[in-house]
C-alpha cells in the first residue's frame, strides 16, 4: 500500500527510521517496537487493550526444517510495555489444524487449553485468546486496537453502513462476537468474501488492521483511525449540541476539588463494604461535558460496548442525585442521603447477574459500583489498587469518547446484557483472575506517614508499599520530598504515592495533605505519627522556645493529625490505624533530657487516651518506642548527637556502638526495624490489639512497659 503523508491530526506518528533500522531483520523486534509505539498513543487503545503479532519463517529445532511461527502478545500483558518475554510464539500451521477437531461455538472454550500443543518457544507467555483472531489472517504483521474513534463507529447503531461508505467497501465488518475461537474463523471469513481489504471492523469491539511489514501495518492502523476520528468531527453538532447540550454547571476547579476531597471517603466507605477499595478522581474535561448534560440520565445506564471497557467498569456507572456546590459537612445525613443509591445499585447489579448467569457461572463478585458519577464535579473510581483505579477511569473517559462518537454519527448502541454477562462472568475470564497474585497484606489500604522523606519515615513508607499499601510521603523541605518522591516513582512507579508538603505543626497544611489523600485515592486508613526533632539540654540551658517546639511538633502535632486523620476515617466507617512512633525516653529517665523525654511520655499517654476513645470506631491506636535509631535520620541532626554523647561521655562516633552495648541485644537499631514494627500493628495479626506499646530499642531494661 502506499504511503501518503506521516502528518496526522489525532493520532500520534512516532515511527523513528533510525531507530528501526537498526531492528532491520528481526521481525520479532520490530513487532515489539511497533507496539511500544501504538501503546504509547491512548487515543489508539487503551492500557492492557488490544494484540499485535507477525508471522515469519523460522528453524523448527526438532526437524530443521523452515516453518511458519506466529509471535502474538500473550496473555494479560500491555502493548505499551511489552518486552520479548511477555510474547507467545506459536507453530502457524497446527494452531490452523485445530479447525479439523473444533466442535462448534458451544464447545470453542475448550480450544484455549490446546493453544499449548502449538507453542514454537517454549519460554512464551501464555497464550491470549486473540490468538486464533490472527493466526486465522494470512498476514504477516496483524494489529488489534481499541480506539475510541473505531468503536464509535462500531458501536453505532448504523455502524455497518457508515464502515462501508466511509471506507468504500475497503473495512470489512464482522458483527458482535465475544473472541475467540470462532471469531476467528469469522474474521478469515469476512477477509475470503473480500478479498483486498485493508482492515476489518468488530461491531462493538474494535478494529483489525494489518500489512507486509511493521512499518506497512503500523502506517495502515494510523491511517484508518485516523479517518475514523476526522469523520467525528466532522459530524460533531451537525444533529445539535453534544450529548443534548448542557444541563448542569461544573463548579469552579478549585470547588470542585474540594467538593471531591470532602466526599471521596464518604464513597469509599460504601465502595468498601466488601474489602478496601483504593479510589481515583478525575474531573478530566471530556468527562464534565458528559455528566453535565442533557443525555447523562438516558446514556449512562446504557453500559459500555467494548469489552475491554465494561470489564473495569462494571456495567454502568452510578449517577449521584447531588447537586455540585451541596453542602456536604452533615456527614450523618450525607450517608443517610446516599445509602439508598448504593443500596439500589447493588440490588441492580445483583439482578444483572441472577437474570443472566448460567448453571456454571462463578459466584457474584462485588456489588458496588466501580464508577462514580458526581455532575459539575467530576468521575470517581474505586477498585483494589491505585492503578486499577485509574485505569478504570481512563477506560470509562474511553467509553464517553465511544458515546460522544456514535451519538454524533448515528445513535450509541451498548451492548445486550447476556453478552455483557457472559465476556464479564467467562469462565475463561475467572480462571485468569484465579491465576493473579492473591493480595498482599496492606493491600487497598492507604498510609499518610508523616516526616516520610526520608529515615525512619520513608522505610516505614517502603515497608508499607510493599506490603500492598499506598501512600502519601510527607515533609516540610520541600526538597527532600521531591527527592523521595522520584525515589518512589523509580522503584514502584507512579501509582504508589502521592506527596504533600506537611509541617505537623500548621492546621492548614495538616487539612490540605488530607485532602490530597482524598483526591489522590480517596481517603486514609493508616496513620504513622513519626515526625519529629530532638533537643538534648540541661535544665538551666533549655529555653522557652525549646520546649515550645518540642510540644508543638511532638505532642501537638500528633493530635492535630490525629484528629484530622480521624475525621475522615470516620468518614468511612471501615475503621483504620494510628501508630505513634515516640521513644524508649517516655519511659527511662536520663540526662539533659528534660523536654524531649517529657514531650514522648506526653505522646505516650495521649496514644493511651486515643485508644480508648476510638475503639468503638474500630479505629486501633498503638505506639512504637525506638531507640537510637541513627541511619539516615533528621533527630541527629542540630546537635542532639553532641548532647546525647556528652552526656554518656563518649564521642559522637562512639555512639551507635555505644547504644548497642548497653541493649541486652547488644543491637543496632535501624530504620527498617521500626517498619517491621509498624507492619506488625497493621498487617492483620494484631487487628484485635490497641492501646499497646511496642518496643524496638534491642532491650532496654529500663524501658520495660511491666
Amino acid at each position: 500500500m502506499s504511503v501518503k503523508t506521516t502528518q496526522f491530526k489525532h493520532v500520534s506518528y512516532l515511527w523513528d527510521d533510525a531507530k528501526a533500522a537498526e531492528l532491520e531483520g528481526d521481525e520479532v523486534a520490530l513487532l515489539i517496537y511497533r507496539s511500544n509505539l501504538l501503546g504509547a498513543d491512548l487515543r489508539l487503545t487503551n492500557y492492557g487493550g488490544g494484540n499485535t503479532s507477525c508471522k515469519l519463517m523460522s528453524k523448527d529445532p526438532l526437524t530443521g526444517n523452515e516453518v511458519e511461527v506466529m509471535w502474538i502478545k500473550g496473555s494479560g500483558g500491555d502493548i505499551g510495555t511489552l518486552k520479548k518475554s511477555g510474547l507467545a510464539a506459536l507453530y502457524v500451521d497446527r494452531l490452523r489444524s485445530l479447525k479439523n477437531i473444533y466442535r462448534g461455538v458451544e464447545f470453542e472454550d475448550e480450544m484455549v487449553e490446546l493453544f499449548n500443543h502449538c507453542i514454537y518457544d517454549l519460554n512464551s507467555k501464555a497464550p491470549s485468546i486473540d490468538t486464533p483472531l490472527h493466526g486465522f489472517l494470512p498476514f504477516k504483521h496483524i494489529d488489534h486496537l481499541h480506539p475510541d474513534a473505531a468503536i464509535a463507529i462500531a458501536a453505532a447503531k448504523d455502524g455497518k453502513k457508515i464502515t462501508q461508505e466511509l471506507f468504500n467497501g475497503t473495512i470489512g465488518w464482522v458483527e458482535w462476537k465475544k473472541p475467540g475461537f470462532e471469531l476467528g474463523l469469522q474474521l478469515k471469513q469476512c477477509l475470503d468474501e473480500n478479498p483486498g481489504i485493508r482492515g476489518i471492523m468488530l461491531g462493538s469491539h474494535g478494529l483489525f488492521t494489518w500489512g507486509d511489514t511493521a512499518y506497512e501495518s503500523y502506517m495502515n492502523t494510523l491511517e484508518v483511525i485516523e479517518r475514523c476520528a476526522e469523520y467525528l468531527e466532522e459530524n460533531y453538532g451537525k444533529k445539535g449540541p453534544v450529548f443534548g447540550g448542557q444541563k448542569v454547571e461544573s463548579l469552579d476547579e478549585s470547588a470542585r476539588k474540594k467538593q471531591a476531597a470532602a466526599l471521596a471517603p464518604v464513597l469509599r466507605g460504601f465502595c468498601s463494604s466488601y474489602r478496601h477499595m483504593v479510589g481515583h478522581f478525575t474531573d478530566d474535561a471530556r468527562v464534565l461535558e458528559f455528566i453535565n448534560s442533557n443525555d447523562l440520565d438516558r446514556l449512562a445506564p446504557l453500559g459500555t460496548s467494548c469489552p475491554d471497557h465494561f470489564l473495569r467498569t462494571k456495567i454502568s456507572p452510578l449517577v449521584l442525585d447531588l447537586a455540585p456546590g451541596e453542602d456536604l459537612s452533615d456527614v450523618t445525613a450525607l450517608k443517610a442521603r446516599l445509602a439508598p443509591a448504593f443500596e439500589a445499585y447493588r440490588q441492580m447489579y445483583t439482578d444483572y447477574y441472577n437474570t443472566c448467569k448460567h448453571d456454571n457461572s462463578p459466584a457474584i463478585r462485588d456489588t458496588n459500583p466501580v464508577i462514580i458519577l458526581y455532575p459539575g464535579v467530576g468521575l470517581f473510581s474505586f477498585s483494589k489498587d491505585k492503578q486499577t483505579a485509574r485505569v478504570a477511569a481512563e477506560f470509562y473517559t474511553n467509553a464517553i469518547n465511544v458515546m460522544k462518537g456514535a451519538e454524533a454519527i448515528s445513535e450509541y448502541t451498548s451492548l445486550p446484557r447476556q453478552e455483557a454477562f457472559d465476556i464479564e462472568y467467562w469462565l475463561l475470564e475467572e480462571a485468569k483472575l484465579q491465576r493473579m497474585p492473591k493480595p498482599k497484606a496492606l493491600s487497598g489500604k492507604i498510609a499518610l506517614i508523616t516526616g516520610s522523606a526520608g529515615g525512619i519515615g520513608k522505610a516505614i513508607a517502603k515497608k508499607f508499599v510493599d506490603e500492598g499499601a499506598v501512600v502519601i510521603l510527607n515533609d516540610m523541605n520541600a526538597e527532600r520530598l521531591e527527592g523521595a518522591g522520584e525515589e518512589f516513582k523509580k522503584q514502584y512507579g507512579k501509582d504508589s504515592y502521592t506527596t504533600a508538603i506537611l509541617d505537623v505543626t500548621k492546621a492548614d497544611q495538616i487539612n490540605e495533605a488530607l485532602e490530597i489523600a482524598a483526591l489522590a485515592f480517596g481517603g486514609v486508613d493508616i496513620v504513622v505519627n513519626n515526625a519529629g526533632l530532638s533537643i538534648s539540654k540541661s535544665i538551666a540551658d533549655h529555653t522557652e522556645k525549646d520546649w515550645d517546639l518540642l510540644y508543638d511538633v511532638l505532642v501537638k502535632g500528633q493530635f492535630f493529625i490525629t484528629q484530622a486523620a480521624v475525621a475522615v476515617m470516620k468518614k468511612q466507617d471501615i475503621g483504620g490505624d494510628i501508630i505513634n512512633i515516640v521513644s524508649k525516653n517516655a519511659l527511662v529517665s536520663g540526662p539533659n533530657n528534660a523536654g524531649y523525654g517529657s514531650a514522648k511520655s506526653a505522646q505516650l499517654h495521649l496514644s493511651r487516651l486515643n485508644a480508648a476513645e476510638l475503639g468503638t470506631d474500630k479505629i486501633r491506636v498503638n505506639v512504637v518506642n525506638p531507640d537510637a535509631v541513627i541511619s539516615d535520620s533528621n533527630i541527629w541532626a542540630g546537635g542532639w548527637a553532641e548532647g546525647r554523647a556528652k552526656a554518656y561521655g563518649v564521642t559522637v562516633d562512639e555512639l551507635p556502638a555505644y547504644y548497642a552495648k548497653r541493649t541486652l541485644l547488644n543491637e543496632v537499631i535501624l530504620p527498617a526495624d521500626i517498619a517491621n514494627a509498624c507492619f506488625a500493628f497493621t498487617g492483620g495479626l494484631l487487628n484485635k490489639s490497641t492501646g499497646n506499646v511496642l518496643n524496638v530499642d534491642g532491650g532496654v531494661a529500663m524501658a520495660f512497659v511491666r
